[in-house]
Order: C-alpha cells, then sequence, then structure tokens
C-alpha cells in the first residue's frame, strides 16, 4: 500500500480519538448522527477526513 491511499480508521479507533464509547458511535451510526463510515463486510470504517468534517459541522461558537 502506497502513502498516497489513506488509512481508515476502526470504530475503536475513532472511539479513542474522540473520547466516546464505542456503543455511543454504534448508536449514532443506526440513528444517523455521527459521522460517516463505510460498511465493509461486517466491519465500519470511517476516513480522517469525514471524521473532522463531521466535527467542524458541530463547532460550539457559544461564548462563555
Amino acid at each position: 500500500m502506497g502513502n498516497d491511499v489513506e488509512r481508515l480508521l476502526t470504530i475503536s479507533e475513532l472511539s479513542e480519538m474522540l473520547g466516546i464509547p464505542v456503543d455511543t458511535l454504534y448508536g449514532w451510526r443506526h440513528r444517523g448522527e455521527g459521522p460517516e463510515g463505510y460498511r465493509i463486510g461486517r466491519h465500519v470504517r470511517y476516513r480522517r477526513a469525514a471524521v473532522e468534517a463531521w466535527l467542524e459541522g458541530r463547532l460550539d461558537h457559544a461564548q462563555g
């Protein structure tokens, strides 16, 4: 695999990255609330760019 191919994140890696339980991510996925993922066989994988775009859409602009 070349360096130009982005490695997809597992749901466990995404859980660790976001600090959110895997079960919460599965719930979000089921309800269509989480970042877009890919079903590959019985596995779910995420592109880092899609996760970052999803995060940007949830940016909290509130001023404390």
